[in-house]
């Protein structure tokens, strides 16, 4: 386990997570902001990209599981279904390199809350132990559900960027926020 808040765990995906990771990522409306649901060659890269992040940063997107009602901080994890995924990435915005907090949840987890709990405890993941600076969301400017997100970890809009992706010509915002003090 990487992380654990009053209602989910975070760990690193393995193997045994691409039938969850599938559901949500073949999805056309949870995809929506990428263009369309992935094939099965994408999702595949999307869980070996995962893994090669915690080979090389220490540190990636994370499966994020509902925690048992009544279960106990620091009890062992593992064999919860997995609702989504959330956690810190290398990016680059506006040419610089940065940490950036992603999430991305199945959607009959949307609308519950998850997807602020879980980037909250990654956005002060990245500050307390990997000692950002700032943490960045980077959000295409048709996702008012995701903007909502970054705001509600104090986010706020730093630039506007386009990211070529599928062919398309994507808009998105560059939301981020400081470490206080």
């Amino acid at each position: 386990m990487i992380l654990e808040t009053e209602r989910l765990r975070l760990r690193e995906m393995t193997e045994a997570d691409l039938p969850a990771l599938r559901a949500i990522l073949r999805d056309p409306a949870a995809m929506a902001a990428y263009e369309g649901a992935f094939d099965e060659a994408m999702v595949r890269d999307w869980l070996d990209r995962q893994l090669e992040r915690y080979r090389h940063d220490g540190f990636g997107l994370w499966a994020v599981e509902l925690r048992a009602p009544g279960s106990s901080a620091g009890s062992a994890g593992g064999g919860a279904p997995v609702i989504g995924q959330c956690g810190i990435t290398r990016q680059r915005i506006d040419g610089d390199e940065v940490l950036k907090v992603g999430y991305l949840f199945a959607r009959e987890f949307w609308h519950c809350g998850y997807a602020t709990e879980a980037a909250s405890a990654c956005r002060d993941h990245a500050f307390a132990e990997l000692g950002a600076e700032r943490v960045y969301a980077q959000v295409r400017d048709t996702n008012l559900a995701s903007m909502n997100v970054a705001i509600r970890l104090g986010m706020t809009v730093r630039s506007r960027f386009v990211k070529h992706y599928r062919g398309v010509e994507m808009p998105h915002l560059a939301f981020a926020v400081d470490r206080a003090g």
